[in-house]
């Protein structure tokens, strides 16, 4: 398994990412965001796709200060209960900045032409949406990102690109969250957001319990089309 270290820049330490490259270089950079379940076989499965879609792509593990390198999966009752108790204990600012440093990471990688965007998923989708505004990264993805309401007002102010996924039937985010997210966003022009119908959270977690394959099939192509525009 291929991976770079990266260091946390208030000196605390430092955290390996997973790493995927692909065939043809000079090419953009994605940071991937994990989900609540670590740096699993979704994340990297997600990881070497961005490679097959021809960007360098790394997704580092968030949760190194407080359990370094979690891998479980969203199959059984005790996973999801750790899932969770490591979301309760994760500081989002500590998140963001350490997400930062993968950032500067990524356009300093070989073969990297500089342009780097973060594509994350739940938790990670939240995460992406603070990236958006509070980091220089070029581009951000936020697929079904979780209590995006509380950003509301920053998000309609963002001024860098930002394409997020919404599912329609979300257990984690209820139809008035949605709602006050949606009337933030789709009047800026730096923000296109897509409702997916039917679908719930995690639909384009690949075998996951509520994976959609066309829902997924959409969003993915919407965000290679994306990426391709922003990172070239």
């Amino acid at each position: 398994m291929a991976e770079i270290t990266i260091k946390a820049t208030d000196g605390s330490g430092e955290f390996f990412a997973y790493i995927a490259r692909p065939k043809t270089k000079p090419a953009g950079a994605v940071v991937v965001i994990q989900e609540i379940f670590g740096v699993n076989a979704g994340m990297r499965a997600i990881t070497d796709s961005l490679a097959d879609w021809g960007f360098i792509a790394l997704c580092p593990d968030l949760f190194w200060r407080i359990e370094p390198r979690v891998d479980i999966t969203d199959r059984t009752q005790a996973e999801w209960d750790k899932a969770f108790s490591l979301f309760k204990a994760f500081d989002q600012d500590k998140g963001v900045e350490d997400l930062k440093a993968a950032v500067a990471a990524a356009r300093g990688l070989e073969g990297a032409n500089g342009k780097v965007a973060t594509m994350g998923f739940c938790l990670g989708g939240r995460m992406a949406a603070l990236m958006a505004i509070r980091s220089d990264a070029d581009a951000n993805v936020s697929y079904y990102g979780v209590g995006l309401e509380g950003l509301a007002a920053e998000l309609r102010a963002l001024k860098r690109p930002l394409l997020m996924h919404i599912a329609e039937k979300d257990r984690f985010v209820p139809k008035e969250a949605q709602g006050a997210v949606l009337a933030a966003v789709l009047p800026n022009p730096h923000i296109a957001a897509h409702v997916y119908p039917d679908v719930d959270h995690a639909f384009a977690r690949v075998n996951g319990q509520h994976w959609d394959g066309r829902a997924a099939a959409i969003a993915n192509g919407r965000t290679a089309e994306f990426l391709a525009r922003h990172l070239g």
